[in-house]
């Protein structure tokens, strides 16, 4: 290809050549000037595509020349810097992503996807935990609970704590530089049955033609375990000979526990067909997932309970309430049944187990002041006779 006429201009150290472009004919402006020793030839801009003239080109040069304006090589040298420096930064995009990758079998990911993406990624991802400020978080939470419930706002940034801890534990990032305070949320709902509810309840268990969400179902009323960890379960974390279920899988908490096998439980699983590693599946052999919830509430509402009332963290409310009010059961027994890791989880109930010994109290007076009236009358009829 023919070198193209260099046309020189008024201005020294700028010239041009005509190209063809968007428009049509368009002069494309050069500059030539010596920095630091050497000589640089390159390009100012284009006459249509940057509204360059040989005026403005001048300029260019002239801020070249004096330093105030990089060259184009060392533009694109920054630039790149800038790109690779942007890449290797732990941002919390980033820091999600890897987060995400290590817990692929963690059923809380999904929610906090949802999460992350919606309330965190778009003002925040590109930012290193070490760059939030005190306000953003502040900012955040205020802007959350105006469109969501405090519950979704403390949920968002134990998220966020968590994903800064993250990259501080796996030595990716710096941490934050505050602490992240929390909103308070009153989330001390205690779900409860009464005989005839549980009756019906186990009644459209015993009818439904969904056995593996009937059988899931009664486990959780039975045990008291959790949605997530009966889900994980496998046939090899039931030990029937010792009478024990061993909850290993992503535990709450993060410590494995062992809860008692009773004999309802284990005639549930005895019962149950044995098809996969898991003990409760769908169809395909793969392990349930939250599809679950449509289908446990079909058997709550064919048992004309509130459709309030949560299929499977309620039966678990349920479970601990029938403990608690039995007045047989302590709040550290029933801490261990429910594998809470702090005592203050289980005081929920105290209530209920304050409400029993009350009626025990008051039956013992009343069996005492039975008594003593039963005393006066026999000193009575005896000074009568």
């Amino acid at each position: 290809m023919p070198r193209q006429e260099r046309i020189k201009t008024k201005h020294p150290g700028v010239y041009f050549i005509m190209a063809d472009g968007a428009r049509g004919k368009e002069k494309i402006y050069y500059i030539l000037y010596r920095r630091d020793g050497k000589q640089i030839e390159e390009k100012a801009g284009c006459q249509f595509a940057d509204d360059m003239t040989e005026a403005k080109a001048a300029g260019v040069r002239a801020d070249r020349m004096r330093g105030k304006e990089l060259p184009n090589t060392e533009k694109r040298k920054a630039a790149k810097a800038a790109k690779l420096a942007h890449e290797e930064k732990w941002t919390l995009s980033r820091l999600w992503n890897e987060y995400k990758a290590q817990k692929p079998d963690s059923n809380s990911i999904k929610y906090d996807g949802y999460r992350f993406k919606k309330f965190l990624e778009p003002k925040h991802g590109k930012k290193e935990p070490s760059e939030l400020h005190q306000l953003d978080v502040d900012r955040l939470r205020i802007n959350i609970m105006k469109v969501r419930s405090p519950q979704t706002a403390k949920h968002v940034l134990e998220l966020l704590r968590r994903l800064c801890n993250f990259g501080v534990k796996k030595q990716l990032c710096q941490g934050i530089k505050f602490k992240i305070e929390l909103p308070r949320v009153d989330n001390q709902r205690t779900e409860d049955l009464n005989s005839d509810q549980i009756k019906n309840l186990l009644g459209a268990m015993e009818k439904s033609p969904d056995k593996e969400a009937a059988d899931f179902m009664k486990m959780a009323l039975f045990t008291g375990m959790r949605r997530g960890e009966l889900m994980k379960l496998t046939w090899n974390d039931v030990d029937f000979d010792r009478g024990f279920i061993h909850i290993t899988h992503d535990p709450k908490g993060g410590k494995s526990q062992k809860i008692p096998l009773n004999e309802q439980a284990r005639v549930i699983l005895e019962n149950h067909p044995r098809l996969a590693d898991h003990v409760f599946i769908r169809k395909n052999g793969k392990p349930l997932n939250d599809v679950i919830n449509v289908r446990v509430r079909l058997i709550r509402d064919a048992a004309g309970l509130s459709s309030d009332f949560r299929p499977l963290h309620g039966l678990r409310h349920a479970y601990a309430s029938m403990l608690a009010s039995s007045g047989q059961v302590d709040l550290y027994t029933l801490q261990k049944l429910l594998t809470h890791k702090s005592p203050l989880m289980t005081q929920r109930y105290a209530h209920l187990r304050d409400e029993t010994m009350r009626k025990a109290s008051t039956l013992a007076g009343n069996i005492i002041e039975q008594a003593a009236k039963a005393d006066d009358q026999e000193g009575k009829e005896a000074v009568g006779a």
